[in-house]
């Protein structure tokens, strides 16, 4: 079997076991038993046709998975921020020891999906793995905890072991985060643009805007606010094509939740930040992209037109504001 390194949950239950055993005074144990692949499993041909998992921009949390916590006499922190982190070392995986059982996000582990423990990345997270030595690259969904051996910096599921080449054993790997800036901007994908052209809205066309008064310092209630949000009095000359932009991002591919479109890009930005104020569970989300003479403030990207929908809806509930869904292809 492949000497696999274990995971947060699987290391809890062996020091809870151990304790039931030995009694109070004992020194907790490393996890022991032996892990490999499933009995009756698909072959590698099957695994290695699984499509890796596709990076959204998700949530981070300050406690939950992501506070403080001590195994086998270790304490690790965790980070909560979305920080890039870059690591090499030695990826092991786990296999059917651990199916079927709650990973240290709360999610249920599978094997057969492309996921990995790491042990102080945010949950969840992204994250690219290379093995140097046959040039293969996965994109594998972070959601647990572990491996907490010496010298190993990722534990990958049954699956992404089989596509990177690793599932003999060990194996030196490169590790990479995926922040939400690439994903917003879609630059994590091999071969993506190097430009700031925004891809043009498709599907979904955008309503001629209107005239609007401008934002007061609070949110609106009552009655739904249409789709722009603000515009400058009659008259005002627009910006020029050329005119650059602070902290503008592409727009990725997928669904986007649209919550306001701006001549000014002082009134983007304000927007941007009294929305995020309101709406933390959104704030990660939300990027700006210029469509001149326009500055768009934008959450996403979902993967389906429906987890789109949902947030608008809770947008709608939350703010009264009127979102959009737009799709970018």
């Amino acid at each position: 079997m492949a000497p696999s390194g274990p995971t947060l949950q699987g290391a809890l239950a062996a020091l809870a076991a151990a304790a039931l055993l030995a009694g109070c005074g004992s020194a907790p144990k490393a996890p022991s038993g032996r892990d490999g692949p499933p009995l009756v499993a698909p072959p590698p041909a099957e695994l290695a046709a699984i499509p890796d998992a596709e990076p959204r921009v998700e949530p981070l949390r300050v406690g939950g998975p992501n506070k403080p916590y001590e195994v086998l006499g270790r304490s690790y922190t965790p980070e909560t921020r979305d920080v890039p982190i870059r690591e090499t070392g030695i990826a092991s995986w786990y296999g059917r020891k651990f199916h079927g059982r709650r990973t240290a996000s709360g999610e249920v582990y599978n094997m057969h999906a492309m996921t990995a423990a790491h042990k102080t990345m945010p949950l969840p997270s992204y994250a690219r793995v290379r093995n140097p030595k046959n040039g293969r690259e996965i994109v594998v969904r972070v959601n647990d905890r572990g491996p907490f051996v010496a010298g190993r910096v990722i534990d990958l599921s049954y699956a992404a072991a089989v596509k990177l080449g690793v599932a003999g054993g060990i194996a030196p790997v490169e590790v990479e985060r995926i922040t939400h800036e690439a994903i917003r901007t879609g630059s994590w994908r091999r071969g993506a643009p190097a430009d700031d052209a925004p891809a043009a809205v498709a599907a979904v066309p955008d309503p001629a805007p209107a005239p609007a008064p401008p934002l007061t310092p609070e949110l609106p209630s009552g009655a739904g606010v249409g789709l722009v949000a603000a515009l400058p009095a009659p008259g005002e000359p627009p910006i020029a094509d050329g005119d650059p932009a602070r902290a503008l991002t592409p727009a990725a591919r997928g669904f986007w939740v649209q919550l306001g479109a701006f001549r000014e890009r002082q009134g983007v930005e304000d927007f941007q930040q009294r929305i995020a104020a309101e709406l933390d569970w959104l704030a990660p989300l939300l990027a700006i992209y210029r469509e001149a003479p326009l500055y768009r403030l934008q959450a996403g990207p979902y993967a389906s037109r429906e987890d789109a929908q949902g947030a608008a809806q809770r947008v709608r509930e939350a703010l009264q504001l009127v979102p959009l869904v737009v799709e970018r292809r």
